[in-house]
């Protein structure tokens, strides 16, 4: 709800931590959410971000899935491979909900979500060390 805040700028800069958290969360312990998670946690997103209805569930369920083959598929993963999955995935969701908004005129100006997929992506690990130690925090007690 951090993105509901009245900060005015001409480009979006606030990366989206909803989809942080839960990209942190499901890399750090891939068995904890269902891949079906992916459906209500985007309505949500929805609701708050003012996105189209059903943009972000429809991105998120399919960046749900994928992470969901990736695990299938892997043996292990170190922290670079989890970091490199979590930007592909920041840049999917990102660059999908600009071309879902508005196709036509937002193709040619991709170039103004570079700052906020930036921040997004360097702001990742703090995230997954923050998500890391709370997980370790909820498996102790």
């Amino acid at each position: 709800m951090i993105t509901a805040l009245p900060i005015i700028t001409d480009y979006p800069i606030l990366p989206p931590l909803g989809l942080l958290v839960i990209l942190a969360w499901r890399l750090i312990r891939p068995g904890y959410w269902p891949v079906w998670a992916g459906f209500p946690l985007g309505l949500v997103d929805d609701i708050f971000s003012g996105q189209p209805f059903g943009s972000a569930v429809f991105l998120w369920s399919v960046v749900f899935i994928l992470l969901e083959a990736i695990d299938r598929k892997a043996v292990s993963r170190d922290y670079w491979q989890d970091w490199l999955i979590a930007s592909v995935a920041i840049i999917f969701v990102l660059i999908g909900g600009m071309l879902i908004v508005d196709f036509q005129s937002n193709i040619l100006r991709l170039d103004l979500l570079l700052p906020q997929i930036l921040l997004s992506i360097l702001l990742y690990p703090f995230l997954a060390r923050l998500i890391g130690a709370i997980d370790n925090w909820r498996v102790a007690s």
